[in-house]
């Protein structure tokens, strides 16, 4: 038990510090490229995301989890899976490159011929890096993971500044994201104690087929809900519009890829380990759910109130129109880190076709709305999109209840009160700050305020939670009472 705790909390630590760190570095990367390219360029690129997102998923076909899941693991496994990768991603390249000129008629931009079969030679590369990421992330060793993304996000950004002070556009974006894959692969395989060998076993993967295909169908319905507006954007708004959308998103997902990230990293593995004791699986995950929600509201409510100080500030107003796509997916991206956590728990229990069918409706349901209401515009199917991704958090909680037994009252508690304390800080202030006219002060102002204000609060009204995040940051383990 002391393994786990100890493993727990250094996952959660790198995974913290890491994802982190990979939103500073995208910052600052971020803010050079906002001010050196246009819209245009960012939707140009944000259009395609889609296909290169889709056949990643294709390509890795759900066994990296499947991996992570499995009981017991061979040598042949690793190959088997590892060569299965590389033949799809190879023949999914192969079909994308000959479809690159349809895709740039769909959306009357011909010189997405090129951008296109550049930007998926990224997808090949993640294939070959994704069994050694398995196998760092089965044995809980998210240090290494960590340590080869920072690496590699530092070099691609350095690649993508460069090349977009030399004047290439969107090509500095495509240059930069292919440039990341390659070295994080390049990085993961360096230090992998694992190497493929010539040999291959149907019966293996057949045997992780049946976790492996519901995984699938879990990514594949949750990467073509995520970036269906840019796909509709595209399509009926333009690459300007798509490049507003981007660019708010893109600062949104910062804070929650990070916090999605930390529980990515150990939710899975450490909640496995607990499926035999009912009341402990419970005591893991209402930690994990408390420690979500405390840092989740406040940190995503706290980038609502200060995006437009930040978009102004960081990248310059012409980027004024991403301020409200921003506000409204923060709203909605509080809540988000809370579904992957229940996702962690459905996989753990070996129900995984629950977090399939979850998704898979809940995904059908957004794509519909917005095919709905793109007539209204960007803001409508934007609010229409995020009530639905909050009301889903209780149908999480109504499937976990059924298969686990966990209490709607307990979870309520857990997640309600940091509700609660975090939007009332946020939100007074958001007014307090109102009158201030200097944006700098302003930004400042809400930001040390409303950070300090809502540790006051949790320590005044949460002192044990607090107590216990304190011991976390202090290298101790999250779960000590369990």
């Amino acid at each position: 038990m002391s393994e786990l705790k100890e493993k727990t909390a250094k996952g959660l630590l790198w995974g913290g510090f890491g994802y982190g760190m990979m939103q500073v570095l995208n910052l600052v990367f971020g803010i050079f490229l906002s001010r050196l390219l246009n819209p245009s360029d960012y939707g140009i690129v944000g259009a395609l995301t889609i296909f290169s997102a889709l056949a990643v998923i294709f390509s890795e076909s759900g066994f990296l989890l499947a991996i992570v899941n499995k009981k017991s693991i061979s040598r042949i496994d690793y190959d088997s899976v590892f060569w299965f990768n590389v033949a799809m991603s190879l023949t999914l390249y192969s079909v994308l490159w000959v479809c690159a000129p349809l895709i740039a008629r769909f959306y009357s931009q011909p010189e997405m011929v090129p951008l296109s079969r550049f930007i998926f030679i990224g997808f090949v590369a993640s294939a070959l890096s994704s069994t050694p990421s398995a196998y760092f992330f089965r044995n809980l060793n998210v240090k290494t993971r960590t340590k080869s993304q920072l690496i590699a996000l530092g070099l691609s950004g350095v690649a993508g500044v460069t090349t977009a002070f030399a004047g290439m556009g969107y090509w500095a974006i495509a240059i930069q994201t292919v440039t990341y894959t390659g070295f994080n692969s390049l990085l993961l395989w360096v230090q992998c104690p694992w190497r493929p060998r010539f040999s291959f076993s149907f019966p293996a993967l057949k045997e992780m087929l049946p976790f492996s295909l519901k995984q699938l169908a879990v990514s594949v319905f949750t990467q073509f809900n995520n970036n269906i507006f840019s796909v509709l954007l595209g399509r009926f708004y333009g690459m300007k519009i798509t490049g507003y959308y981007t660019q708010g998103n893109k600062w949104t997902s910062m804070g929650t890829v990070t916090i999605s990230g930390m529980l990515l990293g150990v939710g899975q593995p450490v909640l496995r380990q607990t499926i035999d004791d009912r009341e402990r699986l419970h005591r893991v995950f209402r930690r994990l759910l408390r420690f979500t929600c405390l840092v989740s509201f406040p940190a995503m409510f706290g980038l609502d109130i200060v995006s437009r100080e930040f978009i102004v500030i960081l990248i310059t107003d012409k980027w004024l129109d991403s301020v409200s796509v921003m506000q409204i997916l923060c709203i909605g991206g509080a809540f988000l880190p809370l579904s992957t956590l229940y996702g962690n728990l459905f996989n753990s229990i070996g129900r995984p076709g629950i977090y399939m069918w979850n998704t898979i409706i809940l995904g059908g349901l957004q794509t519909l709305s917005l095919c709905l209401t793109y007539r209204l515009g960007l803001t409508t199917m934007l609010i229409v999109y995020t009530i639905i991704n909050i009301l889903w958090v209780g149908v999480w909680q109504i499937m976990a209840r059924r298969e686990t037994g966990l209490k709607t009252r307990l979870v309520i508690a857990d997640i309600v009160p940091y509700l609660l304390m975090a939007g009332i800080v946020m939100g007074g202030v958001a007014i307090i700050t109102a009158p201030i006219e200097s944006l700098w002060l302003k930004l400042a102002t809400k930001v040390i305020l409303g950070g300090g204000l809502y540790i006051v609060a949790v320590r005044l009204f949460r002192p044990d939670d607090f107590k216990e995040a304190i011991d976390f940051i202090r290298h101790k383990t999250l779960t000590h009472k369990s």
